[in-house]
């Protein structure tokens, strides 16, 4: 059965948060990776297709006070679960914001990096998704991706058909593209 829209229902959404959480517990895994991407202090990252806002908030230690990320994502309570989360952690350097189909925001190279962990399975128009990454990107800015529940070379598929990313690195965990510009 096909899925009728990207945004995943209320009850998925919290069965998801209780899955990750009780995952993070146990196998505390999203700190290393997250230091695996790149990220650097200064940088400025966004978390698309954020969620629950596990990798927001390494991604914000990571880059620091003179750094920025940004938390993206089309469900309202991914939204609101990383105010709280930022709230209690004190980070001040995340920005959250709410989006509508693939139309953020943000303005033009506006990110040195963006990531979209575990997500880009659930884009029902990838060339469209994969146009406003690249629009979003700076020039020299870096694209990480995962397959998630897809087989990777659907994924790198899907990059590669919309041209607007080339391959730029490639780990047994996720994909590095940097963004083609026509301008």
């Amino acid at each position: 059965m096909a899925r009728k829209t990207e945004k995943m229902s209320n009850k998925a959404f919290k069965l998801m948060n209780f899955v990750f959480k009780l995952i993070d517990f146990i196998y505390p895994h999203v700190e290393k990776r997250s230091k695996t991407f790149g990220i650097s202090e200064g940088m400025t990252v966004i978390d698309y297709g954020c969620g629950p806002g596990r990798y927001t908030t390494e991604f914000a230690k990571i880059v620091g006070g003179n750094g920025k990320v940004y938390a993206v994502d089309i469900h309202e309570m991914a939204i609101n679960e990383v105010r709280k989360k930022t709230k209690k952690l004190g980070l001040e350097n995340v920005e959250t914001i709410l989006v509508e189909g693939y139309n953020c925001p943000l303005p033009d190279e506006t990110a040195d990096m963006i990531c979209a962990i575990d997500m880009f399975f659930y884009i029902k128009k990838p060339t469209e998704f994969l146009g406003e990454l690249n629009r979003l990107t700076k020039d020299n800015g870096i694209l990480i991706i995962d397959e998630g529940h897809e087989k990777r070379s659907t994924t790198k598929k899907k990059i590669e058909k919309s041209e607007y990313w080339t391959i730029y690195g490639e780990t047994k965990d996720h994909l590095k593209y940097k963004p083609i510009k026509n301008y």
